[in-house]
């Protein structure tokens, strides 16, 4: 019975890596479709819906030093986080983006040896500087093309919003220990709705002047079943396996972001990319030999929204 347990929760972890890994290529898909921004907004307001009822049912007493640290940790992600990441997808491809959001446990391990004076071990820097590294290969050998108009400045843009998931994590690392995951997933969807609302009607945004099923389909695909479906088999599967084995499922998420950008988006993956991609990967699984127990926290705690 065990066994069958065990099973069950692999294939929700499986399930909560495709979700995460294939947010990417819908984004892609629904940015052909829709203005970024309003494609992030929608996003942001469905899954705030599922919200509402959490937030409506009891809004825990916010405890004055913490509004402002609140405050803080949504403009991080998802408002600055969206942001970066919606101008790094029209134009860099989605197989480098999902490259570079591999190294975020890695930046946060490392940020935690400063912010909360942790101990730096020889294998997390050994690891950072070669995903680095790898991030920085990666960059510099993007050859312009239709997917990916200027791969050098996307791939800034999409590592410009790992710091700042980065400084949202390191936030609300603390955040969990007095407020609840649904509330604090509630305030960032409220927050990011609120935010993204302006964008829409900006002269140079593009409001919809027609609903194609395809970018429909896409825009309710992240707002649900990305922001949702990723938590709740994730949540579903970390509640019956060890975080340690748990989290070592999220490096799936790149290497599905390369297969189906491939397979959907008909990328073109060279060479040098390929090398660039799994010097990333090695330097994170590195830094993972003394940060496992801790990956698994981190992981649990940005899981919320997804990537």
């Amino acid at each position: 019975m065990k066994k069958d347990h065990n099973s069950i929760a692999y294939a929700a972890l499986l399930l909560a890596m495709f979700v995460w890994g294939s947010s990417f290529i819908v984004l892609k898909i629904a940015f052909r479709e829709y203005d970024p921004l309003f494609v992030i907004f929608g996003r942001m307001f469905l899954g705030m819906m599922f919200f509402i009822p959490v937030l409506i049912k009891g809004i825990p007493k916010i405890q004055k030093e913490d509004f402002i640290l609140l405050m803080l940790m949504g403009f991080f992600e998802p408002c600055l986080y969206f942001l970066f990441e919606a101008k790094a997808l029209t134009l860099t491809t989605a197989s480098q983006a999902g490259m570079i959001t591999s190294i975020l446990p890695l930046m946060v391990g490392f940020t935690a040896v400063f912010y909360l004076n942790e101990k730096l071990s020889a294998s997390m820097l050994t690891g950072f500087l070669l995903a680095i590294g790898g991030v920085v290969w990666l960059t510099l050998s993007g050859s312009s093309s239709e997917e990916a108009p200027n791969p050098v400045l996307g791939n800034l843009m999409e590592l410009a919003a790992m710091v700042c998931a980065c400084g949202y994590t390191v936030i609300l690392k603390k955040m969990t220990s007095r407020y609840s995951h649904f509330f604090l997933t509630g305030i960032q969807t409220l927050m990011g709705s609120l935010f993204f609302l302006p964008f829409c009607f900006f002269p140079h945004s593009r409001f919809p002047q027609e609903w194609s099923h395809q970018g429909v389909l896409s825009v309710i695909y992240l707002g649900v079943i990305v922001t949702l479906g990723g938590y709740g088999f994730y949540n579903f599967a970390t509640s019956r396996l060890p975080a340690s084995r748990s989290s070592a499922f999220i490096n799936l998420i790149p290497i599905i972001s390369l297969v189906l950008s491939i397979i959907i988006l008909k990328e073109h993956v060279g060479v040098n990319q390929y090398l660039a991609s799994a010097l990333i990967l090695m330097g994170v699984i590195i830094s993972q030999l003394n940060m496992k127990r801790e990956k698994g926290e981190i992981i649990k705690n940005i899981s919320e929204l997804g990537p």
